[in-house]
């Protein structure tokens, strides 16, 4: 994994190296005033704007978010647009014209802060980045489409503290075996992780269609690894896993440790609480794939016809085609000789053919999709097969009205759920039941 910053620290050693001494300032007295005015979490950074004396920057108290977006209610017209402005502004890039940061001024009814630095910053893109990354520190991000991964240790609780530490370091260790067999084929994970307590939530800090199909082999090493580990292991120092993989929208912060935001980030979403209710109605062993549409990441050849949006069965297709990247990664001593994944089919040859798709209820009564999916993988002559088979008893058979067309959106998180979802990583509830599509 990259280096972590030091607490305080501004940017990475690497874009230090490249920034001048004189901007260096500008960069440490923008940090100071930014942590004085954030206060310990109390203020959080919108956008900020570029001055010939310093910077111009909009601060908010930290629950003036949810007033500003519940303020005509979250269910009416104008509820909804003021959580979309707010959604846009929080994402991507935080610099704005002046004008535009006026503007947001304006209709945030805050004026904005003035921030006095020795010298005008410049233009330079290594001193732009560092100000965007010290921007999201102190402030909230928003991410419309991530990839976001959640193993979860089953029966958790029931094992003794000695066995409970055991099993997250076997997990921790097989995400870092993952990442270093990727970044021996070519591929980099920029992952982060935050814990759940039984288990992680893992993401890839780059954004976009490669960075999410990144995160795909990424999950199938880890299951593998936890595997071959499992079955070397003795006792319970080795975790029984379900794990999960979708990709939607989330919340990224920065929590305050100290005096100082934290250095890790932690997301909260859409994403996330899908996760937790796919996952936990998962069986032990089982890997549960979100109902979602995608962009495809691109392929050799594919020159300049434009990126197509796919729902999950055609990603995991295309994702599948592209597994001969992970040929000869050695697992306990041995070669991977051949790999491939597949969604669980519909056992009934009289329905649609495709996908089995299944439908989960939640405590809310919200119900959401999910698919099973099974990896073959050949070790050394040796074959392997992870996640559930066909004949497990994942649920009982239903009906899918919209098998082969979009799937239906599931309703935006409420704050309830988003509150719901922290709280769920001290405690794991486990109700309803899961049925088929």
């Amino acid at each position: 994994m990259p280096k972590a910053n030091k607490p305080g620290a501004a940017v990475d050693g690497d874009t230090l190296e490249a920034i001048s001494i004189v901007q260096r300032g500008n960069l440490k007295t923008l940090e100071a005033t930014l942590r004085k005015q954030w206060r310990m979490g109390q203020n959080i950074v919108m956008c900020w704007s570029s001055d010939e004396r310093g910077v111009l920057v909009i601060f908010v108290p930290h629950y003036f978010l949810g007033n500003y977006c519940a303020s005509e209610g979250s269910r009416t017209a104008q509820g909804r647009d003021n959580e979309a402005f707010i959604r846009g502004l929080i994402s991507g890039t935080r610099r704005r014209s002046r004008e535009e940061l006026f503007a947001i001024s304006e209709r945030l009814n805050v004026s904005p802060t003035f921030i006095k630095l020795k010298t005008a910053l410049t233009e330079d893109r290594q001193v732009l980045a560092a100000v965007e990354q010290l921007i999201r520190r102190y402030g909230l991000s928003y991410v419309e489409s991530r990839a976001v991964l959640l193993f979860d240790i089953v029966e958790f609780s029931l094992y003794t503290p000695f066995e409970q530490a055991s099993q997250l370091n076997s997990l921790s260790y097989s995400l870092n075996s993952a990442y270093n067999k990727l970044l021996a084929q070519g591929v980099e994970i920029n992952f982060a992780r935050t814990t759940t307590g039984d288990g992680y939530y893992v993401w890839n800090r780059d954004l976009g269609p490669d960075a999410n199909r990144d995160l795909f082999y990424f999950m199938l090493l880890v299951v593998a690894d936890n595997a071959v580990a499992r079955a070397a292991s003795r006792g319970n120092t080795v975790p029984v896993v379900r794990t999960g993989y979708h990709i939607g929208g989330h919340y990224e912060l920065y929590q305050a440790e100290g005096i100082n935001p934290s250095v890790f980030s932690y997301i909260v979403g859409d994403v996330t609480i899908d996760l937790a209710r796919m996952v936990d109605k998962a069986q032990a062993h089982q890997i549960m794939i979100g109902d979602f549409t995608c962009e495809q990441p691109r392929r050799e050849g594919d020159g300049d016809v434009p990126p197509s949006t796919v729902a999950t069965p055609a990603y995991v297709s295309g994702c599948n085609r592209e597994l001969s990247l992970l040929r000869g990664v050695q697992l306990s001593g041995k070669n991977i000789e051949a790999i491939g994944c597949r969604l669980t089919e519909n056992p009934d040859k009289n329905a649609i053919p495709g996908p089995r798709r299944f439908r989960i209820v939640d405590k809310h009564g919200l119900v959401r999709h999910t698919y099973n999916l099974q990896i073959v993988m050949d070790l050394a002559g040796h074959n392997l097969a992870l996640g559930l088979d066909d004949n497990a008893a994942l649920a009982q058979p239903g009906e899918d009205e919209q098998r082969t067309g979009v799937p239906p959106k599931a309703p935006a998180a409420s704050t309830e759920e988003l509150i719901d979802d922290l709280a769920s990583m001290l405690k794991k509830r486990s109700t309803k039941t899961i049925t088929e599509d």
